[in-house]
């Protein structure tokens, strides 16, 4: 008997970003020139193996508590529930996320923006959704930055998730934007998604529930893994 499986449905057209996109410049280099052989999964590859569930650490949640003191920029707690197509919790979904600092630079070494770096903030964390998909992390809003892909080009303020879950090939990895940014019209990685609907999945929302009084605005940031109201992946 075949291990293989079917294959999972393809996303509702204009639901996600294309390959080429051409005022993403780097999709003109990377996007495939020849038609996708699609091959089916088989069982071993979407059952098994876990991949980083097992260690995750009680504060990883929490980008403020990275260094010996505390970050600066405007804290912030961003909330949410992972969900299947049809409203069901996903529990167990191993969520990470990395980010720029207050400043709009990352803590990595092919970062050279012109912006001070934060010793006390890493830019990174991770979290398990609860039996009720529920996950929760502490940061810092990151700043907007430069990206050269065209003249005056800046990033608006996002923050990049990746979503594992009974699988290392059952990955989700996408982007969350804040309300209001007025970056966003003007950025090709955002605007590669066809559909406005879409797109608006990938905006966070305000929430005066998440936040906590004299500390940090609350965002919320629901992500949603398949089916038509499906959450944007980045490519």
């Amino acid at each position: 008997m075949s291990d293989t499986i079917p294959g999972y449905r393809r996303p509702a057209a204009g639901t996600q970003p294309a390959y080429l996109y051409t005022a993403y410049a780097s999709t003109v280099r990377r996007a495939p020139t020849k038609p996708l052989v699609l091959l089916p999964p088989t069982l071993s590859e979407i059952t098994g193996p876990l991949f980083g569930h097992e260690v995750v650490g009680p504060n990883d949640n929490d980008l403020t508590k990275q260094g010996s003191g505390e970050p600066l920029g405007e804290r912030i707690i961003v909330s949410g529930r992972v969900l299947d197509e049809n409203g069901r919790a996903v529990p167990n979904t191993l969520i990470e996320i990395w980010q720029a600092n207050a400043a709009g630079r990352y803590q990595h070494k092919n970062d050279q923006h012109e912006a001070p770096l934060d010793p006390n903030f890493i830019g990174c964390g991770r979290v398990l959704t609860d039996n009720e998909g529920r996950y929760r992390f502490t940061s810092i809003k990151p700043g907007a930055y430069p990206w050269r892909n065209h003249y005056n080009a800046w990033r608006p303020a996002h923050i990049h998730f990746s979503l594992f879950g009974p699988a290392f090939l059952t990955r989700l990895v996408t982007q969350m934007y804040f309300p209001g940014d007025p970056l966003m019209p003007l950025d090709p990685i955002f605007n590669s998604i066809p559909d406005e609907k879409a797109r608006q999945r990938m905006i966070s929302s305000f929430d005066l529930e998440t936040t906590l009084p004299e500390f940090a605005l609350g965002f919320k940031f629901d992500i949603v893994l398949r089916g038509r109201e499906a959450t944007p992946v980045e490519k």
